[in-house]
């Protein structure tokens, strides 16, 4: 993201964190029984606000975390159909997305995190393009990073969906004592 800049890093930021929600949904469902299409584009799960909304359904994603995928969401398509340069810093994204860094840096990994990005910036400078990412941009590469971490690590540790009774064409069947 440091590469990219500007709209770039907010289209490949989001994509990482709609890439990582898609993993924890998938392993929160049943497998499918043929080919998987459920989050192909033009399917039910193929947009990232309907992922955001059944995993929060599912209750995989708190409050917080619903909001602040949302925001990114929204950041995502302002930045994607603006012809406009578009700049992290502007106000109409400085209140959504602040009051998401503000409670992703309650995480405990948020000041590591920053130590290593900052680590990162003064050991590798042709990967900051010799000026360091505004501040903005900084929070936003932290806010990325935090999401994706626990999105793939909930996805690490959550099993798929075992609802207590199944339809089937005979009646209504608890699922764990059929065998």
């Amino acid at each position: 993201m440091l590469s990219e800049r500007g709209r770039g890093a907010v289209l490949v930021g989001a994509a990482r964190v709609d890439a990582a929600l898609e993993v924890l949904l998938k392993a929160a469902l049943v497998p499918p029984s043929g080919r998987e299409t459920l989050f192909l584009t033009d399917r039910p799960l193929g947009s990232f606000g309907a992922r955001i909304a059944l995993a929060q359904r599912l209750g995989l994603i708190d409050h917080h975390v619903e909001r602040a995928l949302h925001t990114l969401r929204r950041v995502r398509n302002a930045f994607a159909h603006s012809t406009a340069v578009a700049s992290l810093g502007e106000a109409s994204y400085q209140k959504p997305l602040g009051d998401c860094c503000q409670h992703a840096r309650e995480n405990p990994l948020w000041r590591p995190l920053e130590r290593i990005l900052d680590e990162q910036l003064q050991s590798n400078p042709s990967a900051g393009e010799s000026r360091a990412p505004d501040c903005f941009l900084r929070d936003y590469i932290l806010l990325i990073t935090i999401l994706v971490a626990f999105l793939e690590a909930t996805a690490q540790q959550v099993r798929p969906v075992e609802p207590t009774v199944v339809m089937s064409m005979t009646g209504v069947m608890n699922p764990r004592l059929a065998t």
